[in-house]
């Protein structure tokens, strides 16, 4: 595989995480972006850009940093719980890395990845709702309605900053270890939006107990504030789904393999188990193939979920995927949905 993107995004993390002074000499693009997507914002809030009301309420699940916090193992859950409580939730997310001809497409777990992305096919697969993917949230919307007449209301995964998909409840995830980086907007920092926009959300989620959170804009806001938490609740063989347990890779040396916003979360779990790690980060949404995945040392291979939907028809009997799930303490989850259900109750 094309070694220069896993580059870029290490220079990226040094810059926005690690203190690199590089971030100086890219404040002015970071100024600018930031004055373009204020204005944005300020259009769509005054009107002059028309937002697009669906006939069903919408909940957007979001970030304001670029990488990854989590949102999506918060989606899957988020999606159960409402399902549970005799809701019929759908789902529309970007797509990204997908290369189909036409969107929005219809995804189901059988879908390509190269087609309509790796996350939405992980989406459809662990929620088994009706799950649509595009650039375009409000058409992906449209379509997943029009596919789905029985859902009564949309999680989008992502598009926060997606303002003309008019919503009714906006959750930000932040990534407790990490935070906000060095505060700055895109290049020189991670952020997709000034920190400010977290004060103006419905409900924050921050994922672990990371010191870096407490401070956040809003957060003495009367909001719902919730802890969540990735655990591994699976670990399975790719070529034939038998199971295990990550306690059986204790002592042992693997290779880890991992396309995600946050590799390094994925390798600390593994650690935190007692493996060795054999680091090979990757970027977000990377192209993985099985003939990409290392062979030395001849040591098992394990990867995430979301690169695991990259893998099918994998013949190698030494690749394991450790599925994560989100988990959110039972009176924060509960605050959280009720505080949904009051927000979208006039739209059922």
């Amino acid at each position: 595989m094309n070694a220069w993107p896993t580059r870029a995004a290490r220079v990226a993390e040094r810059i926005w995480y690690g203190g690199s002074a590089w971030r100086f000499a890219l404040w002015p693009l970071s100024a600018l972006f930031r004055a373009l997507v204020g204005l944005r914002a300020r259009l769509y809030r005054a009107g002059v850009k028309r937002k697009v009301e669906l006939p069903v309420p919408v909940v957007v699940v979001g970030n304001v940093t670029a990488g990854g916090t989590g949102k999506t193992p918060f989606v899957i859950w988020l999606a159960r719980e409402l399902a549970e409580r005799g809701r019929a939730p759908g789902i529309v997310t970007r797509g990204y890395g997908g290369r189909a001809a036409q969107w929005p497409r219809r995804v189901t777990p059988e879908s390509s990845p190269d087609d309509v992305g790796d996350e939405p096919v992980l989406l459809a697969a662990r929620t088994g709702r009706p799950v649509h993917a595009g650039p375009d949230r409000v058409a992906a919307a449209e379509a997943l309605l029009r596919d789905a007449p029985e859902v009564d209301v949309v999680l989008s995964d992502d598009g926060l900053q997606h303002y003309r998909l008019a919503r009714a409840f906006e959750i930000a995830v932040v990534d407790g270890a990490r935070g906000l980086g060095n505060g700055l907007c895109l290049p020189a920092g991670p952020l997709r939006e000034p920190a400010e926009r977290l004060a103006s959300v419905d409900a924050l989620v921050v994922n672990g107990d990371g010191a870096r959170a407490a401070g956040l804009p809003g957060a003495d806001r009367d909001v719902p504030r919730v802890t969540m938490k990735l655990a591994v609740s699976r670990v399975y063989r790719l070529f034939d789904g038998a199971e295990t347990t990550l306690a059986e890779f204790a002592g042992r040396t693997v290779h880890a393999v991992a396309g995600i916003g946050n590799p390094e979360r994925f390798f600390r779990t593994l650690e935190d188990a007692g493996i060795t790690v054999l680091r090979h980060p990757l970027p977000d949404h990377a192209r993985l193939r099985p003939e990409h995945l290392p062979r030395e040392p001849a040591v098992p291979v394990l990867t995430t979920e979301k690169d695991a939907v990259k893998l099918r028809g994998v013949v190698r009997d030494d690749v394991w995927c450790v599925a994560v799930d989100a988990v959110v303490g039972e009176a924060d989850g509960a605050r959280l949905v009720a505080a949904i259900e009051v927000a979208t109750a006039s739209r059922r």
